[in-house]
């Protein structure tokens, strides 16, 4: 066997000794699907495009389609009380362009369009649009859903894309402009002769999937419809460049929307809207980006409703506005009415996480994002007293909270919740907000392993309920909850000419009435010196208080931090008397060393 010097073995076999290495990453390996089958998007030409530079600084014009887009996508299509639940509450909530249905398709949407016009539902500044396909006998049954409007818009759509002019249509780009073209006019035809001079009559064209067709001959459609309608001042017409598939990066999308709206000729006349599905699960964004590239309308449903991944999200796009201080003009306030009316009408739930408006959205259970939180409401209130303001007068600025749950009816109680993975910024929230104590960092530390203790137990979450009821047993002795060697009925303190305190408590200890004394420079001292009688060797370590509310009645809570008999313990007094707050504070230190 060869012996080896360690003098003369490489520093990197070294006992004890290893190379430093990078951490690189470790490379990606293929993952065997068959990417050959698809093909990449195809970008625009636009290299000084201008929307990058833009920001959103009003709402933009709303379409909500969910009582047409929406509903065709439920497995139980929306009777006709849920559809008037759903389209009262899109009014309630401020929308003034409404897409009501597809009357062609069935006597269910039929009958609904004329319900709502023959019941005066429709308030004078709304617009129902309703869509048909650019067939005549479609286009006439369409128009004849409109009879006796006052705002009414007539969406007529048809399929430019190439695969659908290959596949399904089988027909050549003039063939294909030419049914648009046609529909224009035959709308155009039947509202002269079916609707009466009470409608101001409106009209938008959607070239479907404008996502898949070509720009230029998208744009080329869209001219020809245009030199039929004639749009001008007062005769606008609304075209809508649909991305009934997502295809493509939100960014790409927004180069379309410029490059369009850079090349129509009637740009002024023209409502440009977006219509984005949700296919790659970016539609929001590429809303955002086509209104920055010039898009004057959003076309979309509630919490994202519609076929396959749904349209995009109006209470998202909306609720993003607010967060920025852009008022949407909708009325989000209420967000769990308007969630509970969704579900009931589309008989579908909305996920827990869905943003702003899902049960657990502002909700905390990890232990450094409550404590963040906590601290960024007491540096609200902190920053406003100092203003002289209100908390809602000043900027809001809490951690992890982009919106004050507040300003959507929702309360602060489930802000923070209280899991395994909570800390002691949850629970002292918890018991601020709830019951009015602010308890010491020391013994909030404290207190959260208590309650680490039980949910690690346990499982699961703990609820505000559940926490007071530990926070009780734990700190709280009273008649109700009598524990521990010592409970105090009564106590009083004078000061002598000396500057010394005597105490005087009646109290009970181990089940036999007493009288307890002890003289110091402070009612605390002298009830540590009175305890020394009954064997009790306690120690001030620390001492706070606070109010608890304002007023005549308003009670004290005392916390007080004491080393006794070895151990480090917090307790805590509430009563409208701060000397006996503050002893019944040491009672409680006191007991839970002996419990």
């Amino acid at each position: 066997m060869t012996e080896v010097n360690p003098a003369q073995t490489p520093a990197s076999h070294a006992v004890g000794r290893r190379t430093p290495v990078t951490n690189a990453a470790v490379l990606q390996k293929p993952s065997g699907m068959p990417v050959h089958k698809y093909g990449g998007y195809e970008a625009v030409d636009i290299p000084d495009r201008t929307w990058p530079e833009k920001r959103i600084t009003k709402a933009p014009r709303w379409l909500s389609t969910d009582l047409r887009d929406g509903n065709q996508a439920l497995i139980d299509p929306m009777s006709p009380a849920r559809k008037r639940e759903m389209f009262d509450l899109l009014v309630r909530m401020g929308y003034k362009e409404i897409e009501v249905g597809f009357p062609s398709s069935g006597e269910t949407d039929f009958a609904f369009v004329r319900s709502i016009i023959e019941e005066g539902a429709i308030p004078e500044d709304v617009t129902i649009s309703v869509l048909t396909q650019a067939r005549e006998e479609l286009i006439e049954r369409t128009v004849e859903s409109l009879r006796g409007a006052h705002r009414a818009t007539v969406h007529l759509y048809n399929a430019t894309a190439p695969t659908f002019r290959r596949v399904v249509f089988r027909g050549t780009k003039e063939e294909v402009k030419q049914i648009a073209v046609d529909g224009t006019r035959l709308v155009m035809e039947y509202a002269e002769k079916i609707l009466g001079e009470e409608t101001i009559f409106g009209y938008q064209y959607s070239p479907e999937i404008f996502t898949d067709t070509e720009l230029d001959f998208a744009l080329e459609v869209c001219e020809a419809v245009c030199d039929v309608w004639q749009p001008e001042e007062g005769r606008e017409i609304i075209l809508n460049l649909p991305a009934t598939v997502e295809r493509s990066t939100p960014s790409t999308h927004a180069d379309r929307f410029e490059w369009m709206s850079r090349n129509l000729s009637r740009r002024e006349f023209v409502c440009l809207s977006v219509h984005p599905h949700n296919d790659r699960g970016t539609a929001v964004a590429a809303a955002e980006l086509a209104l920055m590239a010039g898009a004057d309308r959003i076309e979309g449903c509630l919490f994202g409703q519609g076929e396959r991944t749904g349209n995009v999200d109006l209470v998202t796009l909306g609720m993003n506005l607010f967060s920025q201080g852009v008022d949407p003009q909708i009325d989000f306030s209420q967000i769990d009415e308007i969630r509970r009316t969704s579900e009931y009408c589309n008989q579908m739930e909305v996920h827990p996480r869905h943003p702003y408006a899902g049960d657990l959205v502002y909700t905390a259970f990890s232990g450094s994002h409550q404590d963040a939180i906590k601290k960024g409401f007491d540096a609200m209130e902190a920053d406003a007293a100092a203003q002289g303001k209100t908390v809602d007068d000043i900027e809001w600025a809490v951690p992890y909270l982009p919106i004050d749950p507040k300003d959507v009816g929702r309360s602060y109680e489930a802000v923070i919740r209280v899991n395994s993975q909570s800390g002691k910024g949850g629970i002292a929230y918890v018991l601020k907000n709830d019951h009015k104590l602010d308890l010491p960092r020391r013994m909030q530390i404290e207190f959260s392993r208590i309650i680490q203790a039980k949910t690690d137990a346990e499982g699961g979450e703990v609820t505000p309920t559940q926490i007071w009821s530990v926070f009780q047993d734990e700190y709280l002795p009273n008649p109700a909850n009598a524990w521990g060697r010592v409970q105090i009925r009564s106590g009083q303190s004078t000061t002598g000419s000396d500057g010394q305190d005597t105490i005087t408590v009646e109290a009970t200890v181990d089940g036999t009435d007493t009288v307890l004394t002890g003289t110091g420079n402070g009612p605390i001292s002298a009830f540590f010196e009175a305890l020394q009688a009954i064997g009790i060797d306690a120690r001030l370590l620390d001492y706070t208080e606070h109010t608890m509310s304002e007023g005549a009645s308003a009670q004290a809570a005392s916390y007080i931090e004491c080393a006794i008999d070895g151990k480090v313990l917090w307790g805590i007094g509430i009563d409208a008397n701060t000397t006996r707050a503050s002893l019944k504070a040491v009672v409680s230190a006191v007991n839970r060393a002996t419990r």
